[in-house]
């Protein structure tokens, strides 16, 4: 597949990842940080295809020389701004920072994180869409982000059914994807597509969909809930 505009060019089935440079200087931390903050602002206005390394580099107020210190091109980039956003949204240690236990309420707080954090992040969500349809290293990407949530959806829906609060003939990875997918696309639908839904009603629904295919039982110290993709 060709380079979408404006990237740089890689070798065919490289990933679309960002570069691991570790700025030497704390100006130097802080030119890449902004080279991100910048980026981000410009595919959530222009989104990607329409974006410009030049208008990023602006953006950040730097020469665009600068942005090829730290990045090799508008994929490079685009990649590292999905690799913050994937870090705040996916939550591991929900039961340790909230103290709950029961696996309800515990899908509950997992569902009410992840639903506000792609509320936050709906723009860029949208952008990911749309550049996983014309680009397959963003289409893996995208892929490998869902997968994260499914194995770890998996793993909680196994421990449920250990400890005998879900129901045991559900298969743990097909019943992870479904639901996960669910959450993910409803939230597309009503964050990016702006449909008019209370946001305490859409987290209550999801909620007890999840409830009622997983036949929970109350009360179970299991952790590790990330509903969405």
């Amino acid at each position: 597949m060709s380079q979408p505009a404006g990237s740089a060019a890689r070798p065919a089935g490289s990933a679309a990842e960002p570069r691991r440079i570790t700025p030497r200087t704390r100006r130097g931390v802080r030119t890449r940080a902004a080279l991100i903050t910048a980026a981000r602002e410009v595919f959530e206005r222009d989104g990607y295809l329409d974006a410009k390394i030049s208008d990023i580099a602006r953006a950040a107020d730097l020469a665009s020389g600068s942005f090829y210190t730290y990045f090799d091109g508008k994929e490079e980039i685009f990649a590292a701004v999905l690799e913050q956003v994937q870090e705040e949204m996916l939550h591991p240690h929900i039961r340790d920072r909230t103290g709950v236990t029961d696996p309800i309420a515990l899908i509950e707080a997992a569902h009410r994180e992840y639903l506000l954090s792609y509320k936050r992040n709906a723009r860029l969500m949208a952008v990911l869409e749309q550049v996983a349809q014309v680009d397959e290293n963003f289409r893996r990407l995208r892929t490998e982000r869902a997968d994260a949530f499914v194995r770890r959806n998996a793993a909680m829906i196994r421990a449920l059914q250990v400890s005998g609060r879900a129901a045991p003939d559900l298969d743990p990875q097909i019943t992870a994807l479904a639901l996960s997918v669910m959450v993910s696309r409803t939230a597309y639908s009503v964050f990016v597509n702006n449909r008019r839904i209370s946001f305490e009603k859409l987290l209550t629904t999801l909620t007890q969909l999840w409830a009622n295919a997983l036949q929970l039982q109350p009360e179970s110290a299991v952790d590790g809930v990330s509903p969405g993709l």
